[in-house]
């Protein structure tokens, strides 16, 4: 029909004009409406007059397709355009933004000038630019030149046991499975018994290849505290094994397709066993690996095998420890995760007051003190509540374990408080009713 003007409706309108209709033909009271709509009466009232009145046009807002009020005029978006044109045509959004602002003191938000410059041709939204391509790359030549490493975590117990993380070493020659971890989570000591692991089997890689996860490269908060090498690549640096990052994840396509079979296979095959924690999956990769390998690994194009095997100066306990330095007090006192270790007092250690030493914590929590390279006899001398504790950094990739402990705290302190012959009646019920 001529004139006829079309009306466009969003969802909100569509599921208005359901409701409100179900109340024109009086199947829903308008206080029904207002609580299904989350409207006020008054306003459902409104709605219902207008939907009477002109069908439903009525429920579109009159102020859809009209430019806001508060748009900036042409003139601005004219004037911030040719700025852009002429002095920033190579700058993105959010740099040109700031120079406007700064240099011209021409005030725009950010998202609507890149609004503006994707009218104009001078940017390419994400999504708008072309597919990049990334080259292939051909393999190394020899068995143990590139070790690709990467954590996975995923539910490779299914409902029998906890989520968990698997920790898989992959060559790069030949994709043959090296070592296989179940662990909580990607933490430096899982990463240390892995890979030493690893080392007492196979020898000493040429490299290890890696994604840009904290475990391998330093982050910004660690390098603005000087911090040059991450605990994990401090102990390959030891032992002359280089750590490289990848910039994408297909750049480690390997290990990142072994993830995909491992998802498949490894979970079906715990499955079948019956398999229902950590350490029992740990003691039945070696079994897979060589099921796996058989069935995938490729032969190098060079039979030379570049795995060292590790030096007698190379001891791989020491060498597989969390180090930080600690600086020994008058008293030969020095503090560490909360607790205060007393170096005993002797000729050899008491002018080694105020002096820095280094501090050797083992996986099992144990620690040595060193200086000089010269082990230190010490012993706790102060524990404090490990309870009261500053706000930790978690790492990402680390979240889902540490939550999980931090629930079982949380449920055992519970449990001791329940104990307490203190509490009354109600006060073990809200604890029982928190903690459920």
């Amino acid at each position: 029909m001529d004139g006829a003007r079309t009306w466009t409706m969003s969802a909100k309108d569509l599921d208005r004009l359901e409701v409100l209709g179900r109340v024109i033909e009086r199947r829903l009271t308008q206080r029904q409406a207002a609580e299904q709509l989350g409207l006020s009466l008054r306003q459902v009232k409104r709605l219902c007059r207008a939907l009477r009145r002109d069908g439903a046009a009525g429920l579109v807002s009159g102020k859809r397709g009209r430019p806001s009020n508060r748009r900036l005029s042409a003139a601005v978006r004219e004037h911030a355009l040719d700025l852009v044109r002429a002095r920033y045509a190579d700058f993105g959004p959010t740099l040109a933004c700031e120079k406007l602002g700064e240099q011209h003191d021409l005030t725009v938000s950010r998202e609507t000038l890149r609004g503006w410059m994707i009218e104009a041709g001078l940017w390419v939204p994400r999504a708008q630019r072309p597919r990049r391509a990334h080259q292939l790359r051909h393999r190394r030549s020899c068995l143990g030149e590139l070790i690709q490493i990467d954590g996975c975590d995923h539910e490779w117990f299914e409902d029998r046991a906890p989520r968990c993380t698997l920790l898989v070493y992959v060559d790069d020659a030949t994709s043959r499975l090296m070592e296989l971890r179940f662990v909580a989570s990607e933490s430096a000591f899982d990463y240390f018994a892995s890979t030493r692991a690893y080392i007492e089997r196979h020898g000493k890689p040429v490299a290890f290849y890696s994604d840009k996860a904290s475990i391998s490269r330093v982050t910004a908060s660690e390098a603005n505290k000087k911090r040059g090498a991450t605990q994990f690549s401090r102990a390959l640096s030891e032992l002359n094994i280089d750590i490289l990052c990848a910039n994408t994840p297909q750049a480690k396509g390997r290990v990142e397709r072994a993830h995909l079979t491992l998802q498949d296979r490894l979970v079906k095959e715990l499955r079948l066993r019956e398999i229902r924690d950590v350490e029992a999956a740990n003691a039945f990769a070696p079994e897979f690996i060589a099921d796996y390998n058989r069935r995938f690994a490729r032969a190098p194009r060079s039979q030379h095998d570049t795995h060292r095997p590790v030096r007698d100066d190379e001891d791989l306990e020491r060498i597989f420890t969390w180090r930080e330095d600690r600086k020994l007090s008058k008293n030969l006192t020095l503090h560490y995760k909360r607790v205060t270790y007393l170096v005993e007092p002797g000729p050899k250690t008491l002018p080694l007051a105020g002096e820095r030493c280094r501090v050797h914590e083992h996986a099992d929590g144990h620690i040595e003190v060193f200086h000089g390279g010269e082990r230190l006899p010490c012993r706790v001398f102060f524990d404090t509540d490990p309870r009261v504790t500053d706000a930790d950094i978690v790492a990402n990739k680390r979240l889902g374990a540490v939550l999980t402990r931090i629930r079982a705290d949380q449920q055992e302190r519970d449990r001791q408080r329940l104990a307490s012959p203190k509490l009354t009646l109600r006060q073990k019920e809200r604890i029982r009713a928190a903690s459920s």
